[in-house]
């Protein structure tokens, strides 16, 4: 296998690792029924988390690395949009939801009680449309590398 196929292979296996885990998370955050599930939900979504950073940083570093080593990349529309789309979603994926997550955490551990606060709950919604521009990126991203339409 050569070098390039090496890189290939550990681009997709990152892909799957951190674009599977972070197609579940929003599954995990669903509204929980009480604060117990709510801490519960917060501290597995974290530990999920880890896999989507690590898959995504190794997507980057194996998609760029592909480019120096075929420098025509740089001039295919397919490649070009995926790095601007993935530049585009970090915006969300380490700006804003982390915000957003440590705020949820801030109110669920400060709560007492084992109702889940109506704060968390609205935070936790706002998520929502954050992780539907996320998971269509990724949709895209994928079909962009797969069929490389341009």
């Amino acid at each position: 296998m050569s070098i390039y196929g090496l890189l290939v292979l550990v681009h997709i296996i990152a892909a799957v690792a951190g674009l599977g885990a972070s197609f579940s998370m929003p599954v995990v955050m669903r509204t929980p029924e009480t604060s117990h599930q709510a801490k519960f939900s917060l501290d597995l979504s974290k530990k999920i988390e880890t896999f989507a950073k690590v898959g995504s940083i190794v997507l980057l570093i194996t998609g760029l690395i592909m480019g120096i080593i075929n420098p025509y990349l740089f001039k295919t529309g397919w490649y070009i949009a995926s790095i601007v789309i993935y530049i585009g979603v970090q915006f969300i994926v380490a700006g804003i939801m982390p915000k957003k997550v440590k705020l949820m955490a801030e109110i669920i551990h400060s709560h007492e009680g084992e109702d889940v606060p109506e704060s968390y709950g609205k935070i936790n919604s706002e998520l929502k449309p954050y992780n539907i521009i996320i998971h269509s990126a990724a949709i895209i991203l994928i079909i962009l590398m797969s069929i490389k339409p341009f």
